[in-house]
């Protein structure tokens, strides 16, 4: 995992980013996973208006990048504003848990395991212009998890988008909730509010123990609560608010499965959400979650566990049930 510390206004760390990239021999767009097709440019030149009204300081950060890249703007933002809203998409699987004694975000992230080496852990701080924070993510200004200075925790999975709209997708949802939202009102605030662009589920945890998920397109949001008597949440990449008839057909990598262990292990009464329980949890050792076969395609690439209460950090760099959990001490909570 490409790790980086990016500091100051929005095109400044872009640009950074962009010349130590070129520097180091990284095109970036030599590295996009999926061909770059004329249906992708056009619903990426759609989407940049709802940026420019919405998080205009994200464009800023994509010229940034461009400029240090010596690339056209427009070329490098059709990978990264058409993502999640067109396939394929990632396969991820979420939690969090809330009680009096603990507060954590745990997430697998799942992809391509032949892209794993430029999986990159970014810690942005900014010049009076947003909450500082950590976050993960397969490419770059958008993220996939992360925690911010307030002590927000947040976590992406993709689901399969029966529609697209022009708008802002999830990957730059997490983005903007790390960067501008203090706790999880104003992250639900922000949710329904910002024109969404792609299907996925956001899961959200801050350090007063409020926990939720937010299931949302570009059609409809739903906000799933823990039940009564339970203290957690979990999502994996399909909706659980609507028809899973709608979704026959769809791939959705072992959801299911990966879904029931997370109830199962979550509701047992020897589950105390301290660190001990959530690796063993995210590492497979309670049940399938990142045993995937290698014909798949897929492979968990990395797992991070965010806790909210002692303010620390956990990260394997690479599938959990072969890589070790390290506290990352770099950023403070």
């Amino acid at each position: 995992m490409y790790h980086m510390r990016l500091k100051g206004g929005h095109y400044d760390m872009g640009l950074r980013f962009g010349s130590l990239a070129a520097k180091n021999g990284k095109r970036l767009l030599d590295n996009v996973p999926y061909p770059l097709t004329a249906d992708r440019v056009e619903f990426a030149n759609a989407c940049i208006p709802y940026y420019q009204r919405r998080y205009p300081e994200v464009l800023e950060e994509i010229q940034g990048i461009a400029d240090g890249q010596g690339c056209d703007f427009y070329a490098l933002c059709v990978p990264l504003l058409s993502m999640y809203a067109l396939p394929p998409s990632a396969a991820c699987s979420v939690f969090a848990y809330s009680d009096d004694n603990a507060v954590i975000l745990g997430r697998n992230s799942d992809f391509l395991p032949e892209l794993k080496k430029l999986n990159s852990n970014f810690i942005y701080t900014f010049d009076g212009c947003g909450y500082d924070f950590t976050g993960n993510t397969t490419a770059f200004v958008e993220m996939e998890d992360g925690v911010n200075s307030e002590g927000l925790a947040v976590g992406l999975t993709s689901v399969y988008p029966l529609k697209a709209r022009p708008g802002i997708n999830g990957g730059m949802l997490v983005r903007y909730i790390l960067e501008k939202c203090a706790d999880t009102a104003e992250a639900l605030t922000a949710i329904k509010s910002l024109p969404i662009a792609s299907a996925q589920t956001i899961t959200l945890a801050d350090k007063g123990g409020n926990i939720t998920v937010a299931e949302c397109d570009c059609q409809d949001i739903s906000v799933i609560s823990p039940t009564e008597g339970s203290h957690f949440v979990r999502a994996v990449n399909m909706f659980t608010s609507r028809d899973s008839s709608l979704y026959d057909g769809v791939d959705n990598l072992l959801s299911e499965q990966r879904y029931d262990t997370l109830t199962a292990v979550l509701f047992s009464p020897d589950f105390r959400g301290d660190i001990d329980d959530a690796t063993a949890l995210l590492s497979g050792k309670r049940g399938f979650i990142c045993q995937y076969d290698k014909g798949s395609g897929f492979d968990t690439v990395w797992s991070v566990i965010y806790d909210l209460k002692k303010g620390e950090i956990y990260r394997a760099e690479g599938n959990p049930g072969k890589s070790p959990f390290i506290a990352d001490t770099r950023f403070k909570l």
